[in-house]
């Protein structure tokens, strides 16, 4: 196993040596296929000799809702859900690019809590941009989960992803990536995508262990690339002129987790093997477009017990149905539907959830710079057949750069 291992590393350090040409031809950063949305190109600068870019961004989101849940007073709720800093460029060479996200609204980093760390990094990663079609990384950032999840929270239709996206996403941890780019224009395109990392999830720094978490994306896209990546932000906002379907299914196998869900929740007594699968397609064409997504988490034996009392990891499935269309230039209409299902082990905790949501979203600057009305309803079905329907409709702004 150790000669393996030192096989490979020479593998990657001789691949390393014999790129000089691409190199030398890269002129600008180019981050495409990275889960980053993109518009403009940010404020920045390059030293006078190339051998460094730096580019910031910003973006924001001010949110008021009315929320009325069943059983409880209404309620109305103001916050700043997101506040981030985006740093990317290159150093040396534009092969060589890095990506830093730092996150400061309270929903962002969470609340602060002794003895563990405060959660403003969210990316920070270096990539080596071998040859236009191979990326390596090392660092924190997100891994090749479901679509929704990858895709940038600033590029999303409505103000929040799915009941299913967080109940099972994989979110950011981290490792080493590696992603094979094999994109066309307009004939069959793939890209494989895949990561090597602790398990543990951002930003942990607790006991190490010899557990590790191994997933693999693969991509289809039978009629090409969409236009400017469009697969990394919701709606057809570029209204594509010929009709793009992506395809995709990743695995995620998290040996002996800490976590409720492997890179996310709290802390559990005896580490367990997690494992999550995660199918989503995506079709835009002409202003219209339509996604659905199936994600599920399997483990053993998913109630745990000990002295302090009982732990649930949440075993089960979701499914989601997105559909836009742009009924003007700059406005579109969104209608959503999601339903997480859990296990027979622990449907006696957890409720069938389901919910519907109908949005209106004003462009005014791409996924930059919208503003966001949507209603949504809440459907709650326990064990012991009581049901309870909750509902908020709310207001979002986004801002960036």
């Amino acid at each position: 196993m150790k000669v393996l291992k030192i096989i490979t590393i020479l593998f990657i350090f001789v691949f390393i040596i014999k790129q000089p040409s691409f190199c030398q031809k890269q002129r600008d950063v180019d981050i495409s296929n990275l889960p980053y949305y993109n518009f403009g190109k940010g404020v920045g600068l390059t030293s006078p000799d190339s051998l460094f870019q730096f580019n910031i961004r910003f973006r924001m989101q001010n949110r008021f809702s009315f929320i009325q849940n069943d059983g409880k007073e209404a309620a109305i709720d103001g916050q700043i859900r997101r506040l981030r800093l985006r740093f990317d460029g290159f150093v040396g060479s534009p092969a060589f690019l890095y990506v830093l996200q730092l996150s400061f609204a309270p929903g962002d980093v969470g609340e602060i809590e002794s003895g563990e760390n405060l959660n403003i990094i969210r990316d920070a990663v270096v990539y080596y941009r071998a040859s236009p079609k191979w990326n390596f990384g090392f660092g924190q950032t997100k891994l090749p989960g479901n679509r929704q999840r990858v895709n940038s929270s600033g590029a999303l239709q409505l103000s929040d992803r799915t009941i299913s996206n967080s109940r099972f996403n994989i979110d950011r941890d981290f490792g080493f990536f590696i992603n094979l780019i094999n994109e066309y224009q307009d004939q069959f395109s793939w890209n494989i995508k895949s990561a090597i990392t602790t398990g543990d999830g951002r930003n942990f720094t607790k006991s190490p262990d010899n557990g590790l978490a191994y997933t693999s994306k693969i991509e289809l896209l039978p009629f090409g690339r969409f236009t400017k990546d469009g697969v990394f932000f919701e709606g057809d906002i570029i209204r594509e002129k010929k009709p793009k379907l992506m395809l995709s299914a990743a695995y995620h196998f998290n040996h002996k987790a800490k976590r409720q869900a492997g890179v996310l929740g709290d802390d559990l007594s005896q580490p367990k093997d997690l494992k999550s699968l995660l199918i989503d397609a995506i079709f835009k064409y002409n202003g219209f477009s339509f996604m659905s997504s199936y994600m599920s988490r399997d483990v053993t034996e998913p109630v745990l017990k000990d002295a302090t009392g009982t732990t649930y990891i949440y075993k089960g499935h979701g499914i989601d149905f997105q559909s836009s269309y742009f009924i003007t230039k700059n406005w579109e209409i969104i209608g959503r539907v999601s339903k997480v299902t859990p296990s027979s082990e622990i449907k006696s905790a957890f409720p069938v959830h389901q919910q519907y949501t109908l949005g209106f979203t004003k462009y005014i600057w791409e996924h930059a710079f919208k503003i966001q009305l949507e209603a949504n309803l809440d459907r709650l079905s326990y064990f012991d057949s009581s049901k309870k329907n909750n509902i908020y409709t709310r207001l979002q702004i986004e801002m960036g750069i």
